[in-house]
């Protein structure tokens, strides 16, 4: 009996041996747990990082965290319908959009899919969403401007093509305001430009797109929209999304300007990806990559060598700040990764000086080569006449005597401020800058009453443009100044016939 039952044993394994099993567990898994944005499944071994992944009711997840016996797989869509137990399949694709010019004047969501109701997008094209940055011997020094509209900004602060210039400040000190002006100034200037709204409120971006329709920037623009309701990681998503569609052009030799609205927000989606997925947090709660998911991001701005097509990416990242305080963690992370910001202050704002800039903590590393040679001349001073002014307001105050040279620079302190005062949504070209600036540093507006200084610059532009359009089109063509004795000859005859 115990001989049969031997024999029996033996054959079955025997048996067991000739079976064929089909077991694959590197292209499918199983959902172990799902909830909050966030999936753990068993099995896919063979799954990529940053891989596509679908799942059963044909949700999309982006495969984020490669454990020994888990996968992280963080959801771009709604969790709803997916089960414990339910399978999911690799689809050996690195997640990717539609990029062309098929996406200018549209809406769309960080997966390229139009949110406008505007009907399918035609793109032939695909590009990965994740792509290595542009080598150094890729690279040109920046040396073209981008010119934003912005006095202060193109003065004091200037942006060159290829360059990352972050915008930082409070909430409602008007960093959107600055990006939207340089975006409205590319108007006629063959720059493409690509927003990338991220967490904001629904409302606020119908405003802008609204605000892109009005002045007909729209031609030229996409944006991709990743709402507060969207899940964490298609915030997380957007902003390169935003970045391969505008690495498109630059590649076909095209100059891009990316806006990132903001940053901020965007290091608070991923700290929430993170928490979720267990990974260790660190200072103010946040990973240890957070520096590098962002300076993976403004690495691929650039400005292309000539062999590469010589087209350029511009990227200005937004950061929110609490209270003014820079040197909290995401705030000093992106100001190393950047060639410079510009720091908008919540008392300047309030005060009623808008642009709210503040100059002295302002810098452009870079900008300084790519900028005209008449600005440089006209706006040498400006900065410095600025922090004087600034100091010397503060001594006056104590109401002593003060000399004629001291009152002479407080004078032309308070025009200065006036000047460098813009109005939302008003760009204005770089040869006008010139002007104005060139009337307040030769003295021209010292003797304006300070009320009427904006008034004094509108009426200025609208006699240049009648009575001395030849002066304008010379700074415009030339990039220098026209003749100086022409153009004191001009604001002299034009001071004539000011009103005051």
């Amino acid at each position: 009996m115990a001989q049969n039952n031997e024999q029996i044993v033996q054959r079955l394994k025997e048996r067991i041996q000739q079976i064929d099993w089909e077991f694959n567990d590197l292209d499918t898994g199983t959902v172990l747990t799902v909830g909050d944005g966030i999936a753990l499944a068993r099995g896919l071994r063979g799954v990529q990082a940053n891989e596509l992944v679908r799942f059963e009711d044909g949700t999309m997840g982006l495969a984020l965290n490669l454990e020994e016996n888990q996968v992280g797989i963080i959801l771009l869509g709604n969790d709803r319908n997916i089960r414990e137990n339910d399978t999911v399949y690799r689809t050996e694709e690195i997640a990717s959009v539609p990029v062309g010019d098929d996406l200018l004047g549209r809406v769309v969501d960080p997966l390229g899919n139009p949110v406008d109701g505007k009907g399918e997008i035609k793109a032939t094209e695909e590009r990965e969403v994740e792509r290595p940055a542009p080598g150094v011997m890729t690279r040109k020094s920046v040396h073209q401007p981008l010119h934003t509209g912005v006095k202060i900004v193109d003065a004091m602060i200037p942006i060159g093509k290829g360059q990352r210039e972050l915008i930082i400040g409070d909430r409602q000190t008007g960093k959107t305001s600055i990006a939207l002006n340089a975006i409205l100034n590319q108007k006629g200037q063959n720059v493409k430009c690509v927003y990338v709204a991220i967490g904001q409120k629904a409302s606020t971006v119908v405003e802008i797109v609204e605000t892109l329709k009005r002045y007909g920037a729209d031609e030229y623009t996409v944006v991709v929209n990743s709402p507060a309701d969207n899940p964490s990681a298609l915030q997380y998503l957007a902003p390169y999304s935003g970045t391969a569609m505008g690495e498109y052009w630059m590649d076909n030799g095209e100059d891009v300007l990316v806006v990132y609205d903001d940053l901020s927000k965007h290091a608070v989606a991923y700290r929430t990806i993170s928490l979720l997925l267990k990974r260790p947090s660190g200072r103010e709660a946040y990973p240890g990559d957070v520096f590098y998911i962002h300076s993976r991001l403004l690495e691929r701005a650039a400005k292309l060598s000539d062999e590469k097509g010589g087209g350029s990416l511009t990227a200005l990242p937004f950061i929110e700040t609490q209270a003014g305080d820079i040197s909290a963690y995401v705030p000093t992370n992106v100001i190393s990764i950047t060639d410079g910001q510009i720091f908008l202050q919540s008392n300047l704002f309030n005060s009623g000086v808008r642009p709210a800039v503040d100059a002295g903590l302002s810098v452009s590393r870079v900008g300084g080569s790519a900028q005209i040679k008449a600005m440089k001349k006209v706006a040498g001073t400006l900065r410095l006449d600025l922090a004087s002014y600034r100091e010397l307001e503060a001594f006056s105050q104590f109401g002593s005597d003060l000399d004629k040279a001291t009152q002479d620079r407080l004078n032309r302190g308070a025009r200065t401020v006036e000047v460098l005062k813009q109005g939302l949504n008003q760009p204005l070209a770089v040869e006008k800058q010139v002007f104005i600036l060139y009337a307040l540093t030769r003295g021209f507006i010292d003797d304006i009453e300070v009320a009427d200084v904006l008034r004094f610059e509108s009426e200025l532009f609208t006699y240049l443009e009648h009575n001395h359009k030849d002066l304008l089109d010379h700074i415009k063509t030339k990039g220098t100044l026209a003749d100086e004795e022409a153009m004191n000859k001009a604001i002299n005859d034009f001071k004539k016939t000011f009103n005051v």
